[in-house]
């Protein structure tokens, strides 16, 4: 998994709330159990129209937001059935961050999974970030998660708060095999000793 440290990037606006896992990533993509080529079915109702053209009305569809890396997101975003491809379609389209003022448990858990940083902020801090992501080419936010902190294009400073573990596993690039691979010694010992005194086993 790639490690996430820090992150400058464009910032989209999607001030929409209860955004589901449907439509982050509709049931007609989920055949696949490749984490790549999702990026394309990512908001796809959202993002085309019924001809499969592009809706230039939509956010990542407007030449400043098409290279985001950042999701301003509303409140209760990845709500809905527990589907692993939405994080997967995030990072394929080149998503690294969200942030929120919530999000469905599932889906905040698969994005620690998946090297992806939801981020829970206050519906005041909120408001001043989803007021930097709509400056267009200037919504450039900075994610600094070993500080614990997004940095605004004024200068501004929002801190979060992030579980340790979760935060270690991130800046490390763990994921749970990974952090299964960090045992492999142990692992190896154990199996050794088994074979020792189970040789029947």
């Amino acid at each position: 998994m790639q490690s996430f440290t820090t992150l400058t990037g464009v910032a989209a606006p999607l001030p929409m709330i209860n955004i589901d896992t449907d439509m982050i990533i509709p049931k007609q993509y989920l055949k696949t159990i490749k984490r790549t080529g999702l990026g394309a079915g990512l908001f796809s109702e959202l993002r085309y129209d019924a001809d499969g053209g592009e809706n230039p009305d939509f956010v990542l569809n407007k030449p400043a937001y098409r290279n985001a890396e950042i999701l301003v997101a509303g409140d209760n975003f990845g709500c809905g059935s527990s589907r692993e491809h939405a994080p997967w379609a995030l990072l394929d389209k080149g998503i690294r961050c969200v942030i929120s003022t919530s999000f469905a448990d599932i889906f905040y858990n698969n994005c620690f999974k998946n090297g992806i940083l939801p981020i829970i902020v206050s519906p005041e801090d909120h408001a001043k970030l989803m007021d930097d992501a709509e400056r267009g080419q200037n919504a450039r936010l900075t994610i600094d998660l070993a500080a614990q902190e997004i940095r605004g294009p004024d200068g501004g400073v929002v801190r979060f708060d992030i579980d340790p573990f979760r935060k270690r596993c991130l800046l490390e690039g763990l994921d749970d095999i990974g952090l299964t691979m960090e045992k492999a010694a142990s692992i190896d010992a154990f199996e050794g000793r088994l074979a020792d005194e189970r040789p029947w086993a």
